[in-house]
């Protein structure tokens, strides 16, 4: 039996969740990147409704923003894990890095959603 074996399975399965979470972001990245085909498909039903230059651009940068965090994600994700590796081997305690990361990780993605949503509701909605 391995020592500490439910702390390497937890820590494991921690980073498998981050990976999992990191490949969604850059698959909505790549999504975002690519609407602009879709709103091509869609102006013959909207007629006038055509998305200016300057919004796909918008969605082409906001894309691969979210492409990079997700790498960036799967990255820190791999260092994490090989350094809570290092620590459950140990046999004295060693402190929590806190969870700045997480809550500063979780306010970006907020921030690029609430960009995304703004830019949205500016493309689909009819100007006044």
């Amino acid at each position: 039996m391995i020592e500490n074996y439910r702390d390497y399975a937890a820590n494991e399965r921690t980073f498998l969740a981050w990976v999992r979470t990191a490949i969604a972001v850059m698959a909505f990245g790549f999504l975002v990147e690519r609407f602009d085909i879709f709103l091509a498909y869609m102006a013959p039903q909207t007629a006038a409704r055509a998305v200016p230059l300057h919004g796909q651009k918008f969605a082409n940068e906001a894309g691969l923003a979210f492409i990079l965090l997700g790498i960036a994600m799967i990255a820190i994700a791999a260092v994490r894990f090989f350094r809570i590796a290092k620590d459950i081997g140990k046999d004295t305690a060693v402190p929590n890095p806190g969870s700045r990361f997480d809550l500063a990780l979780a306010a970006l993605l907020l921030l690029m959603g609430l960009s995304l949503f703004l830019y949205l509701s500016r493309a689909m909605l009819p100007s006044f």
